[in-house]
């Protein structure tokens, strides 16, 4: 059982059975273990779900004034998981605790929670849906610190940042490019960006050579502008923006208190 002091808190109930299980195919995302080094999000997430040929859309909800409720999140991690995957799934939750007002629960009976588990890919619905919320973290290819917060993110609520309102100011996208099964991933949505400017270095930015993996042509789907050499998608953890975002998004307090918050499941 894990429990944090705090202001707003999130019960996820992340249950590593880690099921295979093709019904809940939300969204998109991918990764494939690398035993050298941590790649960038972006390159991760291409590579985990190449095999994904199709994926039921996950819900483009953005974050409103609904999903700005508190959340407890509850967390249940089954002991079939190894101790590694199990370490790397806390510290990914445990990170938000550290810059954040969210905290992870340990779930015990409630009816809405996250449910972490390895199936097909690493995906996540955007937003908060009800009852048992398919958080999915494959054991090939997924579980990266970073990639852990790219999916709690989009369960939090938020999109890719090359999804954003005002991205065409920022990256042009070549739709001539782009598989059509894949271009779902570039559609422009009228997010909240909370006032914060583009972010290249957002843990939810797709990185320029991960994008060729979505190709028909061998040729790049996105490039940075004005300047085309701006180097993007290469984080490996949540930028300063990316925090922001969340802190203002779930109006964080300067200083979480000590008093636990035990009523509040999603909202």
């Amino acid at each position: 059982l894990f429990v944090y002091s705090m202001c707003n808190s999130v019960l996820l109930y992340v249950s590593n059975s880690y099921l295979m299980d093709p019904m809940f195919f939300l969204t998109e995302k991918v990764v494939e273990e690398d035993t050298s080094a941590e790649l960038s999000v972006g390159e991760l997430l291409t590579r985990a779900n190449r095999d994904l040929s199709k994926l039921v859309h996950c819900s483009r909800n953005n974050p409103t004034s609904d999903a700005t409720l508190s959340l407890l999140v509850v967390v249940h991690l089954i002991s079939t998981t190894a101790s590694r995957e199990v370490a790397i799934i806390l510290r990914g939750l445990d990170s938000f605790a550290e810059t954040t007002c969210i905290r992870f629960f340990q779930r015990q009976n409630e009816r809405d929670y996250l449910s972490i588990e390895s199936r097909s890919g690493c995906y996540s619905y955007v937003g908060r849906q009800g009852n048992a919320q398919t958080v999915s973290l494959a054991r090939q290819g997924c579980l990266y610190h970073s990639t852990v917060q790219h999916e709690l993110l989009h369960a939090l609520g938020f999109n890719h940042e090359q999804t954003r309102s005002d991205r065409d100011n920022h990256i042009h996208v070549y739709w001539e490019n782009i598989i059509d099964d894949m271009k779902y991933n570039f559609d422009k949505i009228a997010t909240l960006n909370q006032g914060t400017p583009y972010d290249y270095n957002s843990v939810m930015q797709y990185e320029r050579t991960a994008m060729y993996a979505f190709s028909k042509n061998n040729r790049p789907t996105m490039e940075p502008i004005p300047d085309n050499n701006v180097s993007f998608g290469e984080a490996t953890q949540m930028s300063m923006n990316d925090i922001d975002r969340l802190n203002r998004l779930y109006g964080c307090c300067e200083y979480c208190h000590t008093e636990q918050l035990t009523v509040l499941v999603f909202g």
